[in-house]
């Protein structure tokens, strides 16, 4: 399986948050992209894709879930129709004391209209008494830019109810958002919803429901507040064939228009013409928008079914946002790139899925770009650690491996990195130490620059032989060089233990090997040849990283280390049978004796132990 079992997951946890913390796998990235995230928030740089994000869930949720406007709800529409008939808006008012005449026959539970009558008419009279006559019609009132409120002409204010009807849209333009009440002052929607319930205590007929007989609870104004706003549950498109009901105006007039589809009916009259100066976008009608009258539809709608949209608190918010970024760089920090992908994905489309169970089953708006924005930076940030973390490993190997081991010691980095250093730890590994012969002879005869060039193309060439058999070298000691086998993985096995000896015997017989033709080219050159000793041997050592925090180097030490270098030296008065000047210990030629021909030098007594010890010379490859 690409993503590790749960069980064992979360088994591991403590484990890894501590270990995480220490080794700022966790803890860093963490807290970075939880600073920016919520940074973000604050600012209001989430805002933009978090509408985008509200649209996205409202129009996947219709799609999946047909939601149909409530039954008791109906639009008169003053349309193309209408004013075709009636001439241009705003329409003389004998018009409307028509609509109140010709609904007197559908006995609608309330009346609202979604217009302004702040301007005297000679049929005010005559309008005022059929409200008066309905006594459920509820008229719409708004602040103005000189922080008056514009009201209905007082005739008819004395014989309505009233609602404002400012709306608040976002920043793309979509009305998400409600004002129920403005400094005390109720909503249209919320005034047709007190004369909703008026009009049931007094009239229940027998297909009335139950469920329709019951008042309707009404939020009450915020005392904290000047504003009580509310967000909208956008439940469908508000015209087409799920939208709200719609009946134009004239229609309504003439007749034409069954009674028994208005009757005990919330109505909202309002304009609805081409190039109506009250345009409202919704998630479902953004580039055709439809109408402001639906506004206060969908309010009423939401509030009559108890279904008004739920959102976050903002500290809600940020918790959630911390929440997921910890939760985030948990489950993505111990993955590998492929599989962190994958899981990425994979975190992204379940957030989406969940939020969309939330809006569909509970009416509840989770933040969608915020949470999957975060999600996205965890990743980002826990892939920018980690290369921080790779060339800092790198660094301390730098030139001193293979690009094969390079790889093999990041891939097992865990294993072997701690606190930024690699853990000092004891192994059994293989030391070779060259020497070139009579170096300060040399040095003297030549320029300091010339000198440098010199050593350089020969410690690049002797490089390359021990990265081929896959050593780790260690450090160059002026001319000399120290390279180890076996390192910085453990070996515990006896084969990779004998693995470890044949491969430094290889790189340097390689070396002597590579040293020829490097002479022919500095014969060619007029520079001098180089001559080299090599000691091996295979002990007990302790590699870790050696130095301070702004400078670290990997190396290796114990008496290995020393016993090598000695064998080096040895090579000076050991000239007879010993061709390629590599000199072995014990240790080691009973781990390549079955692949080198060696010829027994001396004896000799090493360091910690009490018995003599032979020294053997290699004299070839053995052939299989």
């Amino acid at each position: 399986m690409i993503i590790p079992s749960w069980k064992k997951f979360l088994r591991d946890i403590p484990n890894f948050l501590r270990s995480s913390i220490v080794e700022n796998h966790l803890l860093f990235p963490g807290i970075l992209t939880a600073l920016l995230s919520l940074g973000l928030l604050q600012i209001g740089a989430w805002e933009a894709l978090e509408l985008l994000g509200f649209n996205l869930l409202f129009n996947v949720r219709h799609s999946l879930v047909s939601t149909n406007w409530d039954s008791r709800l109906a639009v008169i529409a003053i349309d193309d129709a209408t004013l075709r008939e009636y001439g241009e808006f705003p329409l003389s008012r004998d018009r409307y004391t028509q609509l109140l005449t010709a609904l007197e026959a559908s006995l609608p539970a309330a009346i609202g209209f979604d217009i302004l009558f702040i301007e005297p008419s000679p049929h005010d009279a005559t309008l005022a008494e059929a409200m008066e006559i309905n006594g459920q019609v509820v008229l719409a009132i708004a602040p103005s830019l000189q922080k008056q409120t514009l009201r209905p002409v007082p005739v008819l204010d004395r014989v309505t109810a009233k609602g404002h009807i400012v709306s608040n849209a976002d920043l793309d333009g979509v009305t998400r958002r409600y004002f129920l009440y403005i400094e005390q002052v109720p909503s249209l929607g919320i005034t047709l919803l007190q004369a909703y319930n008026h009009s049931l205590q007094y009239t229940i007929t027998p297909d009335t429901t139950k469920s329709h007989q019951s008042l309707i609870a009404l939020p009450l104004p915020s005392l904290q507040s000047e504003e009580t706003t509310v967000w909208i549950n956008w439940v469908a498109p508000t015209q087409g064939k799920q939208g709200i009901p719609t009946y134009s105006l004239i229609d309504v007039i003439h007749g034409k228009v069954d009674t028994a589809k208005l009757k005990n009916k919330i109505l909202l009259v309002g304009l609805t013409a081409t190039g109506s100066h009250d345009p409202l976008k919704t998630p479902f009608e953004q580039t055709s928008p439809t109408f402001g009258v639906y506004l206060h539809a969908a309010v009423i709608d939401n509030l009559l079914n108890q279904r008004l949209l739920k959102t976050l608190p903002p500290n809600l918010k940020l918790w959630l946002l911390f929440s997921v970024v910890i939760s985030s760089t948990l489950m993505l920090t111990p993955l590998k790139f492929p599989q962190r992908i994958f899981l990425l994905g994979w975190l992204l489309i379940l957030w989406f899925i969940v939020s969309l169970i939330t809006l569909i089953i509970f009416n509840f708006c989770l933040p969608t770009s915020a949470p999957i924005g975060t999600i996205i930076l965890s990743g980002l940030s826990i892939q920018w650690q980690e290369q921080k973390q790779k060339q800092q490993l790198m660094n301390l190997f730098a030139r001193h491996v293979s690009q094969e081991t390079a790889t093999l010691i990041w891939q097992h980095r865990n294993e072997i990195f701690q606190n930024g250093q690699l853990d000092a730890k004891e192994m059994v590994a293989t030391v070779l130490f060259a020497d070139v012969r009579k170096f300060t002879t040399i040095s003297e005869e030549m320029k300091p620059r010339e000198l440098l060039n010199w050593l350089n193309s020969y410690l690049g060439a002797m490089a390359e032989c021990i990265q081929q058999h896959h050593g780790v070298v260690d450090k160059y000691i002026g001319d000399a060089i120290m390279a180890v086998f076996g390192i910085p993985f453990p070996h515990t096995l006896p084969q990779e233990i004998e693995q470890d000896a044949i491969q430094a015997v290889a790189a340097a017989i390689a070396m002597q090997k590579r040293l020829v033709l490097l002479n022919k080219e500095l014969a060619q050159l007029g520079k001098p040849t180089i001559s080299i000793g090599i000691g091996i041997h295979t002990g007990l050592v302790v590699a870790g990283s050696i130095g301070g925090f702004k400078r670290l180097n990997y190396s290796v030490l114990g008496d290995a280390v020393n016993i090598a270098a000695r064998l080096e030296q040895l090579n000076k008065n050991t000239q007879e049978g010993n061709p390629y000047n590599i000199l072995v210990s014990e240790t080691t030629f009973q781990l390549i004796k079955q692949h080198y021909s060696t010829k027994k030098v001396q004896q000799m007594k090493l360091r910690g132990r009490q018995q003599l010890t032979m020294i053997y010379a290699i004299t070839g490859v053995q052939k299989s």
